[in-house]
């Protein structure tokens, strides 16, 4: 489970959407769905993230955020040494919605549909 402790204690502050970006933008693939997320590419790469914040609401017990990640993936080949094809990154942009716990911080994450 993801724990979006320093957005938690942003929360409320002029401060909290550039935290809140920053703290998605340090996750990697393996805590963001940007493999369930990619179009035009087979494998998600984590390393040039930029999240754009969509919408946030707030509810009893959740601060409910929409986001745009951009983010770039590869066509993985074969890597055999007659492989001609070349490994270009390729733009990838998914939405997704968290949850975050207003008392624990611990964030639920779910790609949205397109």
């Amino acid at each position: 489970m993801i724990r979006l402790s320093k957005s938690l204690n942003a929360w409320g502050t002029p401060d909290f959407k550039d935290i809140l970006k920053e703290e998605i933008e340090q996750m990697g693939a393996e805590q963001l769905p940007l493999q369930q997320g990619l179009s035009s590419s087979s494998y998600a790469l984590d390393d040039k993230l930029q999240v754009r914040i969509i919408g946030i609401s707030e509810g009893a017990d959740f601060i409910h955020a929409k986001l745009g990640i951009f983010y770039t993936g590869i066509i993985a080949g074969c890597n055999c040494a007659d492989d001609p094809t070349p490994v270009e990154e390729q733009n990838e942009y998914c939405e997704v919605q968290l949850d975050i716990d207003k008392m624990t911080g611990e964030t639920t994450v779910a790609l949205l549909p397109e």
